[in-house]
């Protein structure tokens, strides 16, 4: 309902066009995370943390559009447009990665799930992250 009715209201209005099709979008999702994340604390008691979830990935994300947005720059000048995205596209999943970790986003325990999670885990404690 929240799409159909920002679709609706924004994409008529010529300023906005089709890009109001993308807010719609955004805003839907916006509203089943926030009633996902509801539900999921009252029926099952989930100590989800907005810093943990929401916050630090946010960081994390927007350092990543910083990095990759600049390094394409950079390099766009230098090197074909094509080579330049995908170099970009590279170095924005090594900062993501980078900053997940810096921002202690997963606890040790989360990471030693993942798949070589125990070595992972003992590369950032001899580098004194976690």
């Amino acid at each position: 309902m929240v799409k159909l009715i920002l679709n609706l209201v924004l994409v008529p209005i010529p300023e906005i066009g089709v890009n109001g099709a993308a807010w719609g979008s955004v805003a839907c999702h916006l509203v089943a995370f926030s009633i996902a994340m509801t539900s999921l604390r009252k029926t099952i008691k989930l100590n989800l943390t907005i810093s943990k979830f929401v916050i630090k990935p946010i960081l994390a994300v927007i350092i990543m559009g910083i990095c990759s947005y600049f390094s394409y720059l950079t390099l766009s000048g230098i090197i074909a447009e094509k080579l330049a995205t995908i170099i970009a596209i590279v170095i924005a999943v090594i900062i993501y990665a980078l900053a997940i970790v810096a921002l202690k986003v997963f606890s040790k325990e989360e990471i030693k799930m993942m798949p070589q999670g125990k070595k992972i885990c003992r590369v950032l404690e001899k580098l004194k992250i976690y």
